[in-house]
């Protein structure tokens, strides 16, 4: 019968790819770019510190949400160098990205639930268009889907001589989502 399993403190390129379930190439290229660290043996094998498997899971994590390597690089230069990061220091990482995080989650969550919808890009197919954009009137604000890149979820209020009035803030309180406003009308997001 086995015992308890005992922790390495180091791990070969080949544990480190099976336990984070990155392969060895990636490895080496995260470690070209400086996300993360070896040590060389005498024997010029690479160990890494048991600690880079949670670099390597951030690293998954990032690129899976769209985060660019050289924004993961930044909040990786955080960490401690010669020591196992600790709880606070990655809490201190957390802290330094939530803001960030935040707006891609809003960001998301506004695709998610508008792009359905008249984004105001200008294409005027949709045929809530003729009501959240009439005659590409968001096309003066700027190129693209204006109604996503602004973080305005409602269209610009117009009034009865054509002219473009001020538009509402948006209203606090949880967004609905797609499914529930497709169950109902959507005429409460336009005046």
């Amino acid at each position: 019968m086995g015992g308890p399993a005992v922790e390495k403190a180091e791990l070969s390129v080949g544990e480190l790819a099976a336990r984070s379930g990155v392969a060895v190439s990636a490895l080496h290229f995260y470690e070209r770019q400086g996300l993360i660290t070896s040590r060389r043996t005498s024997g010029n094998q690479r160990r890494y510190r048991r600690d880079m498997l949670r670099r390597v899971a951030l690293i998954r994590i990032a690129q899976r949400v769209g985060i660019p390597l050289a924004d993961v690089a930044k909040v990786l230069s955080l960490l401690p160098e010669g020591r196992t990061p600790s709880r606070q220091d990655w809490q201190r990482i957390a802290a330094a990205w939530r803001d960030e995080l935040d707006q891609r989650i809003r960001h998301l969550q506004q695709l998610r639930d508008d792009f359905d919808d008249c984004v105001g890009c200008g294409c005027l197919s949709i045929d809530r268009c003729a009501l959240a954009n009439p005659g590409d009137r968001l096309g003066r604000q700027g190129p693209g889907p204006r109604r996503l890149l602004d973080g305005s979820t409602s269209p610009p209020r117009v009034t009865c001589g054509g002219e473009e009035a001020e538009r509402e803030s948006p209203r606090p309180g949880p967004s609905r989502s797609s499914s529930s406003r497709r169950r109902g009308t959507r005429a409460d997001r336009y005046p």
